[in-house]
């Protein structure tokens, strides 16, 4: 029996007019878009829509804007009786998961990866924080590189994305350091990524606390799925350690290869990406390629998807 996963993206998926297509084809996604709107007090669906990129992409709009795309396609598979067996999400993709599994609710999870945001924006000044992406080294390289580079400041692994795809993460004259450098150990190209800040490092130590104190207000529900955690790579079947895995993943590693291989060890053999983008379909296809992988980035896609499971 063919198991599905369904996965999430995070930031660095979003851009202006994501969703369109759903938006203008299905009653559905417009409510929720106006929903969403109602929940968050502003017009977000107009900023996703039609909006301004640069103001998408600041982080705490960035993150409710991918978790309401995320939702409204997933509710479209839901509605054609497309269900996972196992969820993970990319970081933030994580919340999106968390609604998908029934843990959260669509207005909470909405509401806290809004505070999630601004509270990450909060967590240093502009421009001190930087992130980039370090290809074709190995792990143990890539260890020695920010070991060597934190001379300069905190330097950190932030993301394990697939073979061959290693994010960095820390103060500014680090990962600039850290670029300069690279290529005496054995890293192919150091590529500076176009974030505000340094996600998913010990510099949001205070995020991580504060979000602590949001989500003590979040109700947890009992999974009805199964989804695996960034922070550990593992699967989580019950809501008790839920909140401190979602306070840990702000500034701790994500661990994605390990969580894609943890999914196809528990029998996943179908991924699909749902939301915008196509980047973990990427690194799941450089993980292994005997799985198949699906997205739903547009209608074609989703079309494609439903075509596959013979749902159309």
């Amino acid at each position: 029996m063919k198991k599905i996963a369904f996965v999430f993206p995070g930031q660095g998926a979003q851009y202006v007019g994501m969703g369109k297509e759903f938006y203008n084809e299905f009653q559905f996604v417009k409510d929720l878009f106006h929903e969403a709107d109602n929940i968050l007090g502003f017009k977000i669906s107009e900023m996703i829509l039609n909006g301004d990129e640069k103001e998408l992409s600041k982080t705490e709009n960035t993150q409710p804007a991918l978790l309401i795309v995320s939702t409204a396609i997933l509710t479209l598979l839901k509605g054609k009786n497309i269900n996972p067996d196992m969820v993970a999400g990319l970081s933030l993709g994580e919340y999106s998961a968390l609604v998908c599994a029934g843990a959260l609710s669509f207005k909470d999870g909405l509401m806290l990866v809004r505070k999630r945001g601004e509270l990450m924006a909060k967590a240093m000044p502009e421009g001190k924080g930087a992130m980039a992406a370090i290809l074709g080294a190995k792990k143990e390289n890539v260890e020695k590189l920010c070991e060597k580079s934190s001379c300069k400041g905190i330097i950190e692994i932030a993301n394990y994305n697939c073979p061959g795809q290693i994010v960095i993460s820390g103060a500014r004259e680090a990962i600039e350091y850290a670029i300069e450098i690279s290529r005496e150990f054995g890293v192919l190209r150091a590529i500076p990524l176009k974030v505000s800040g340094a996600f998913h490092c010990s510099l949001l130590d205070d995020a991580s606390k504060k979000l602590q104190l949001e989500l003590e207000n979040i109700e947890i529900n009992e999974l009805k799925i199964p989804y695996v955690t960034n922070v550990t790579g593992e699967v989580v079947s019950n809501n008790k350690n839920i909140k401190n895995l979602l306070k840990n993943g702000v500034k701790s590693s994500v661990l994605w290869e390990q969580s894609v291989n943890e999914m196809i060890n528990n029998d996943v053999d179908i991924f699909i990406e749902v939301g915008s983008g196509k980047v973990l379909s990427s690194f799941i296809k450089k993980i292994n390629r005997k799985v198949k992988v699906l997205n739903t980035e547009n209608l074609q896609d989703f079309n494609d998807v439903l075509e596959f499971l013979g749902r159309n």
